[in-house]
């Protein structure tokens, strides 16, 4: 068949029976990988639909631990999973490529080449036909057209940009300690734009990792004195999703471990050499983080689905676009209403229960029933600060006010959610395995990446 420009695309090869539902899920993000998972052990284990995961990226880390990579505090490589891999133990079939197109008509994606690291192609274009579409291809970062945010500056969108920003810090300190001479303005200084939950966690976990670097043989300088860091956020107060005395409390910490934390401060331009305010003023800078905000990948707002000011398509609580019944979106990528007003939150607990609920969805449409509708059920909001502490409230929409938690609990919390998240992939059973694994490695290496 052919492409929305008459050009033949071939349907990706297909070994599943024909004849079953397709169920095509695009982003193997928390939610997506979440959804196939359960989907293929339901549905596809007992030859009752194919389903299809297809995403950009070979491998999965879970996207609230990004910034413990950039840190170094996490290796990758350990945490990642492929896809491959959970597609041959869960029943389904993933396909490697990013989606850049749509037809409706045929109900059909259309995947794009992929390229080895020289340019040469590995898988040509491709389409797949579905019956039932589901998009959660996540977020990216949203610059706000802030002009040399794409040049001068790292977002934490993605596991190549952690590791990238890692790679930088690491370069950098190297560089630094075996340099000649006064240091540049700016040159051990990392400033971090937008101080919600990234920028926040990020800035403690690089407090420590900075000087974990310096004591592997960095000791021709003081870190303490050398290496800056400044939280820089445009509201009045930093973690706005935390009560105010909590956030309050968050600022006071991490000034206590000599981080600069801004806020009423608006950014106007990323320079290579440093951060531009509305005033005019100049902080020097070369490492530069934005975590200012997000918005939907911009292919979405050319697939002729209704969406917002910035890329999410706009669905009705059954989570089925308002221009197509067959296609349905999750997690960061949709923008759900919710019935007092507002929009359901990018986080991780919201496309947990949005992949939960479509697991009820696609079971209700195989046997020809209605769809169960969305309600999101806010449990709170948790923000590490590494080892030093956690912050957070819990139960906020259920109870009608908030639980603060702070301390050991928190920490406690905050780490069974990725706990919560690696049973929904593999079970209870691998996830302790996989637990006591991990525990038994940090006994042995370093807590700090090094290359």
């Amino acid at each position: 068949m052919s492409n929305e420009n008459g050009i033949h695309v071939p349907d990706a090869r297909c070994t599943s029976d024909p004849n079953l539902h397709r169920i095509v899920i695009v982003g193997g993000g928390a939610g997506g990988l979440e959804l196939a998972t359960q989907l293929g052990d339901k549905l596809g284990r007992k030859g009752q639909a194919n389903i299809t995961l297809v995403d950009r990226n070979r491998t999965h880390i879970w996207k609230p631990l990004l910034h413990q990579v950039a840190a170094g505090r996490l290796d990758m490589d350990d945490d990642e999973l492929e896809y491959l891999a959970q597609a041959r133990w869960h029943n389904f079939r993933y396909f490697n490529g990013s989606m850049d197109g749509l037809d409706r008509e045929s109900k059909r994606i259309f995947i794009a080449p992929t390229l080895d690291e020289d340019g040469h192609e590995i898988t040509p274009r491709r389409a797949v036909p579905y019956d039932t579409l589901v998009l959660a291809v996540g977020s990216t970062g949203n610059d706000f057209g802030t002009p040399g945010v794409a040049e001068n500056a790292i977002a934490l969108d993605s596991a190549e940009q952690a590791v990238k920003f890692n790679r930088k810090l690491i370069n950098a300190c190297l560089r630094a300690n075996s340099q000649h001479g006064e240091l540049r303005p700016g040159q051990l200084h990392v400033a971090i734009i937008g101080a919600g939950a990234t920028g926040v966690e990020l800035a403690a976990e690089l407090h420590k990792t900075t000087r974990e670097i310096a004591s592997f043989g960095l000791d021709s300088l003081d870190f303490d004195k050398t290496v800056k860091l400044t939280l820089i956020e445009a509201g009045p107060r930093i973690v706005p999703q935390l009560p105010e005395p909590l956030s309050d409390g968050v600022a006071d910490l991490l000034r206590g471990l000599g981080v600069d934390v801004l806020t009423g401060r608006k950014v106007t331009e990323i320079t290579k050499e440093g951060v531009v305010f509305e005033d005019g003023e100049v902080i020097p800078s070369e490492l530069k983080v934005w975590a200012a905000g997000v918005k939907g990948p911009a292919f979405l707002a050319n697939l002729g689905l209704e969406t917002n000011r910035i890329n999410q398509i706009v669905v009705r609580d059954t989570l089925q676009s308002t221009t197509d019944d067959n296609i349905f979106a999750l997690g960061d990528c949709a923008a759900c209403a919710r019935p007092e007003g507002g929009f359901v939150p990018p986080r991780a607990q919201a496309a947990h229960q949005q992949a939960s609920l479509l697991i009820k969805s696609m079971r209700a449409r195989l046997d020809g029933q209605p769809l169960p509708a969305y309600k999101y059920k806010d449990f709170g909001s948790l923000v590490s600060l590494g080892k030093y502490s956690a912050v957070g409230s819990l139960m906020g929409g259920i109870i009608g006010g908030n639980v603060k938690i702070q301390g050991l609990f928190a920490k406690v919390m905050y780490k069974s959610l990725y706990k919560m998240h690696l049973i929904a992939l593999h079970g209870y059973f691998k996830m302790l395995l996989d637990t006591i694994g991990r525990f038994v490695l940090r006994r042995t290496e370093p807590h700090v990446k090094l290359h």
